[in-house]
């Protein structure tokens, strides 16, 4: 279906640099549906992996745009930028500048993991075009998220969590031992089909070849949070989300249900999906019923947005 929809790609100047944008346009267009981003994950996983959300194109009769963040993917790699660059300020201004590029006034977003956290934080700040947003798999702190990374460790088979320990305190975590002990957490909580979908192999690839980003704000992988969001909440100024928004996870999720709690609980009149035998890229392992939810509640807000015009 992807192949078959119109797509285009174009370099868009953010300051210095270049920030790399997929246009994804519907064989035919419902004139009342808004365009989606769709923001990635990592930070620094590029778009690849969520790249078959682009069929909700054709789905939803609306315009999908994925971008890569910069700093990996087809953008600007900066790779001796300082750590203090890398704040999810910057990610915010990238966002808006990528959006007035292409002209869009009104707008749904859709965040995966970091997407979701950088598109709350895009929410917060209450952008008047801001249809509605989707977090997806996302923490609304990192403080939960590192709790709840401890829960899902301790269910690893002893030996898996003593070789994890044991190269983390020796700092050794490019070993093969500890690598290998990290895809028995991932097969479990970030992604269950097998093998591995292409999509997120070639994320994961480009994050190796260029872990920048990944590594200064996150960390070495996903449950060994060291970077510079270990300290990252958005808790205390989630009441001020304005926009109509949808908290989706996953049955084994690696973002627990203790740390999209506060979005359920402080986003006014927020829905919430939980997809069963699902983990952390759900829109990958049920994409189809994934990308069902998601179009209900596009269509649902395209249709609150028109009649208030």
């Amino acid at each position: 279906m992807l192949t078959t929809m119109p797509r285009t790609t174009r370099l868009v100047p953010f300051g210095e640099h270049r920030t790399w944008v997929q246009i994804t346009t519907p064989e035919t267009a419902r004139p009342a549906a808004l365009p989606l981003f769709v923001l990635h994950g990592g930070p620094g996983m590029a778009h690849n992996y969520v790249a078959n959300i682009a069929a909700l194109a054709d789905e939803t009769g609306r315009t999908v745009i994925h971008y890569d963040q910069l700093g990996c993917g087809h953008s600007t790699h900066l790779p001796d930028a300082p750590a203090d660059f890398w704040t999810p300020q910057l990610f915010v201004d990238e966002f808006h500048t990528v959006r007035e590029a292409l002209g869009i006034e009104r707008y749904h977003v859709l965040g995966q993991s970091w997407g979701g956290m950088l598109g709350a934080e895009i929410a917060v700040r209450r952008p008047p075009g801001l249809a509605s947003l989707a977090i997806c798999n996302s923490p609304a702190s990192m403080q939960l998220w590192v709790e709840g990374a401890a829960e899902l460790r301790a269910q690893l088979p002893p030996q898996t969590q003593a070789a994890l320990e044991r190269h983390e305190t020796a700092g050794t975590v490019t070993d093969p031992e500890y690598l290998a002990a990290t895809m028995e957490f991932y097969e479990r909580h970030v992604c269950r089909v097998t093998p591995m979908p292409q999509d997120f192999v070639d994320s994961e690839a480009q994050m190796v070849a260029e872990p920048t980003v990944y590594h200064t704000m996150n960390g070495p992988n996903e449950f060994h949070v060291i970077g510079t969001l270990r300290n990252w909440t958005i808790v205390d100024r989630l009441p001020a989300i304005a926009a109509p928004t949808l908290v989706l996870a996953g049955e084994f999720d690696e973002a627990t249900p203790a740390t999209w709690a506060p979005f359920v609980e402080l986003v006014p009149g927020v829905r919430s999906h939980v997809f069963p035998d699902t983990s952390h890229c759900t829109h990958l392992e049920k994409p189809e019923e994934f990308r069902a939810v998601v179009a209900e509640f596009l269509h649902q807000h395209d249709l609150a947005v028109a009649a208030r015009v």
